[in-house]
Order: structure tokens, then sequence, then C-alpha cells
């Protein structure tokens, strides 16, 4: 089973992440498939912009603790998307957990259903998100980047679009899609070079973070997933329990 599939209409490539069974876990079999898909629209003169989306609740629910990629293989593809010299837009209608922060984070616009919810849970299982920093720190409010880091809390699409995280929020009662539409329609109308060029500008800072602090985070990521605490925090989740440092 394909856990990535991809659909063309118009210049837009839509991917879809579809292993709902896990929550669109980031298992190293999906980032590979998803690397490989974006590779193929990167060198495809008829896609003009990609759109991310997912199948059942959950975009992505972060790292499947089962059958993670390594580090190194979810920094390329979170770089693959930055340095795309095409869109790639995500379209959210579910819940967003850790490392999925990471993978919108990397898109350069993210739409998002009245239904999606946000969390950066990797404190709670005790780890932090060190990787998924390279794309969203030097876009999100760095008040916010604080309290959401520390506390695990769930925030709503609105908050998202506050914070940075999120471009385009649906109405009440209107569907995504519709929300997205207008979108869609400036990048079909707009030059292959234009939005390559443009592009470039508006991920520079991102990228400079890439090339100043992907392998210390890389390092640091491993470091903490095998520690004694992270253990006891991803056994507790897959038991369903607390860990044992909640008071």
């Amino acid at each position: 089973m394909t856990l990535v599939t991809a659909a063309h209409e118009r210049g837009i490539t839509t991917l879809t992440l579809d292993s709902p069974d896990n929550r669109n876990a980031l298992s190293a079999r999906l980032v590979g498939e998803l690397a490989e898909a974006l590779t193929a629209c990167g060198k495809d003169p008829s896609v003009r912009a990609v759109v991310l989306t997912h199948t059942g609740t959950t975009f992505s629910a972060g790292a499947d603790l089962k059958a993670p990629p390594s580090p190194y293989t979810f920094v390329e593809l979170l770089r693959r998307i930055v340095e795309l010299p095409k869109p790639v837009v995500a379209r959210v209608t579910g819940q967003v957990r850790a490392g999925g922060l990471g993978l919108a984070g990397a898109c350069d616009i993210v739409a998002a259903g009245t239904a999606a919810d946000f969390a950066l849970t990797e404190v709670r299982i005790g780890v932090a998100p060190a990787v998924i920093s390279l794309p969203l720190l030097p876009r999100l409010d760095p008040r916010a980047a604080a309290r959401y880091y520390l506390t695990g809390e769930r925030f709503d699409a609105a908050e998202a679009a506050r914070i940075g995280l999120v471009s385009v929020v649906a109405r009440d009662g209107e569907d995504v899609d519709a929300a997205l539409a207008p979108v869609l329609d400036g990048l079909r109308r707009a030059s292959p070079q234009g939005l390559a060029e443009s592009k470039r500008l508006v991920t520079a800072r991102v990228l400079e973070t890439f090339e100043r602090d992907a392998e210390d985070l890389v390092q640091r990521s491993a470091s903490l997933f095998a520690s004694a605490e992270a253990r006891e925090g991803m056994t507790a989740f897959l038991e369903r329990r607390d860990p044992a440092w909640v008071v």
C-alpha cells in the first residue's frame, strides 16, 4: 500500500498522507515516500504548486514511535519542502501534533479548517521539538513559541494564525477548500520563474537556520530520544498512562 497518494489538476499536484490507521504518523516509510513525491513534483514542469493534505482526522501525529525515520532523513524532508522551487501549501482539517507541526511549518502556506488543532507534545514524553525548530522558530512569534514548546498545550487554528504558523483560516461554516481557492488561483496565475524566485526570498532566513543549526539539532534529538526519561515517556504514551514525573 502507498502511504502518500498523488493527484494532479490544473497545475496543482495534491499529495495526500494516507496512513489514517496510525494518524499519519511520520514513519520512515511515509517520510521516504513523501520525499520521493516532492522530488518528482520539483522536476515536473506541469506542476505549478503542491498541496499537502491528509486522510482521516489527523494531518500528522508526529514521529511514528514504532518505526521512526532517522533525524537526518526527517531534516532532509523538511529541507526538501523549503527548497522545492515550487510553493508547497499545507491543507489541514484535523489534528497536528509534534513533528506534524514541523511538516506544516516547512510549507510556504498553511490553510486550516475550523476543526484543526495543534500541539507541540514532545515535552510530555521527555524530548524537545529539536529538529522541527528549523522551519518553525524563524516563523513563529517568540513568546508563543516559548509557551507552546514548554507546556504542550493544544491551540486552535485562529491561535495558529496569530502566532505565524497558519496563513489561511476557514471561517465558521466555511469549507477549507473555499478558503484556499483564492490562494490556488493566485498560484495558477503566477509564472514558474516568479514563484521560484519569490520563494527563494521568503525562505532565505529558514534556510540559514538549516545551514547553521541542523547538525546540532539532529545530534540533540538523537541524544534525547535515547535517554531513560524519553524511554519512560514513550512507554507511558504507548501504554496510555501518565509518565513517572507527572505530579
